[in-house]
């Protein structure tokens, strides 16, 4: 009886540690995943869906494997695969690059999502800009290539905006918002705000 009851209390013990483990894993997880995907901008907060996986590698390997190696016609490919994905408000939050291509629907934030994941598998600088109702990227070329454009400097660093939304559109659509509306820059990876001192819209 004494066995028992011993045997009774360390398996117990055993079951209220492995408990206790798995509470704090669930809840270090559940802070992680926080960190990484909500971002409180002013009075609203801004869910991120960005991932790097064999999907997204996969896909901006083949949108760009004609490229060979050129930046313009790489940016160009995976975007006009992102623009001719068909505009559905998506009343949710954002989703991720996968459920983008297979449900063949997304509105701003699922197709922008969906192109800031292939760009980042590419190895390009890019960022989302959260303006009022709509959000959009930046992406920045590291070669000297030539575009007739013009582009938003960030601290006197040229980036072209990417327009998700509207189909076929090209590298460096234009800007149609003032800097006022800009409610922030934002890198999705590290899901903090991009600091800076300037911004200009030029050539």
């Amino acid at each position: 009886m004494l066995f028992q009851n011993k045997l009774f209390h360390n398996i117990s013990l055993i079951v209220s540690v492995i408990f206790i483990i798995t509470l704090f894993y669930m809840i270090y997880k559940s802070f992680f995943i926080v960190d990484r995907q909500f971002l409180d901008i002013d009075d609203k907060t801004y869910v991120n869906q960005v991932k790097i996986d064999d999907f997204t590698h996969s896909l901006a390997n083949k949108l760009t494997l004609h490229c060979k190696n050129n930046q313009l016609c790489e940016v160009q490919s995976m975007l006009d695969f992102t623009t001719n994905i068909p505009y559905k408000v998506n009343e949710s939050i954002a989703r991720s690059a996968r459920k983008v291509v297979s449900q063949n629907y997304g509105d701003c934030d699922d197709k922008s999502n969906l192109l800031i994941s292939l760009l980042h598998v590419k190895g390009y600088e890019a960022y989302f800009v959260l303006v009022p109702k709509h959000i959009f990227v930046i992406v920045h070329f590291d070669t000297n290539q030539t575009i007739n454009k013009k582009a938003l400097y960030i601290d006197g660093k040229p980036f072209y905006k990417l327009e998700t939304t509207a189909t076929n559109s090209k590298i460096g659509f234009p800007l149609r918002y003032s800097f006022e509306q800009i409610e922030a820059i934002v890198d999705p990876f590290k899901n903090k705000k991009v600091k800076y001192k300037s911004l200009e819209y030029k050539f």
